[in-house]
């Protein structure tokens, strides 16, 4: 089963960039469609952007033209590149696969603040 960790959460003022990242461990991770997801306090869990085997994104209407996700199969990364950041783009973001029964616990994350 693959393992995965984020780091890279911090704060950034509005209109700031923040790069966060997806470490994974176990086999087959190139195989498999991650997603960053986010949750921020009262709200649900959605999914921010996600990225097939094969390179294939997609992303919430709300980040789209901000966000990037790209994966490194050889480093076993995947990252989001966050620019124009916005103070409703705060939230603890998670890395996890998309298919569900492959999914990790949601307790760790990474959070990031954006807030001047």
């Amino acid at each position: 089963q693959v393992q995965l960790v984020e780091s890279g959460g911090g704060l950034a003022q509005p209109g700031g960039s923040l790069r966060l990242s997806c470490a994974a461990s176990g086999n087959d991770f190139s195989s498999i469609a991650v997603g960053w997801f986010r949750q921020a306090p009262g709200k649900q869990r959605e999914l921010v952007a996600a990225i097939s085997s094969a390179g294939d994104t997609q992303y919430t209407e709300s980040v789209k033209g901000r966000f990037t996700i790209s994966r490194d199969n050889a480093k076993n990364t995947v990252s989001l590149q966050m620019n124009s950041l916005k103070p409703e783009d705060t939230a603890r973001y998670y890395c996890n696969p998309m298919l569900r029964h492959l999914q990790r616990p949601w307790d760790q994350g990474t959070q990031v603040t954006v807030s001047s």
